[in-house]
């Protein structure tokens, strides 16, 4: 009852604020709600007080004692959902599908799956001496293990 109350406070708000997108969402031991969201355009401070208060302000603490966390995605978090992958377009990012590791330019994200590009150095067809070339891969998101966006400084 409590969980189905916070998810339907939690998903109105989301419907105001449609930029804004869920990543995680659990209550754990002594209601401990634990939220973390993401958005098209990024998640400021302010973002994370509008879906706490959209919650914390429509639960009576009288009825139920409960501890209310919401946080952004971070950084280093890998990424897990589509609208992610299509809000860091042009962003290198490091993929680990079962069978191989690629890092590479998010060039396409569709609704099934997205596409790397990478420059690698090869031996020139006839020759000496090497040439740069640009490889391509498309990975369905089912065959992605993990995904996380390279940070550079």
């Amino acid at each position: 009852m409590f969980k189905e109350t916070v998810k339907d406070l939690l998903d109105a708000a989301l419907q105001e604020r449609t930029d804004l997108f869920l990543i995680e969402f659990t209550i754990g031991g002594d209601n401990h709600i634990k939220i973390i969201i993401d958005g098209d355009n990024g998640v400021l401070v302010e973002d994370c007080m509008f879906v706490s208060r959209a919650i914390e302000h429509n639960i009576d603490r009288e009825e139920h004692d409960f501890s209310l966390e919401v946080m952004s995605a971070g950084a280093a978090s890998p990424l897990v959902n589509v609208r992610q992958y299509k809000k860091n377009l042009n962003r290198d990012l490091k993929v680990r599908t079962a069978s191989e590791k690629i890092e590479g330019t998010l060039t396409q994200a569709t609704d099934a799956d997205i596409t790397l590009e990478w420059k690698v150095r090869e031996p020139k067809p006839i020759g000496k001496g090497k040439v740069t070339v640009t490889k391509q891969a498309t990975i369905a998101y089912e065959e992605i293990v993990e995904a996380k966006v390279m940070i550079k400084f």
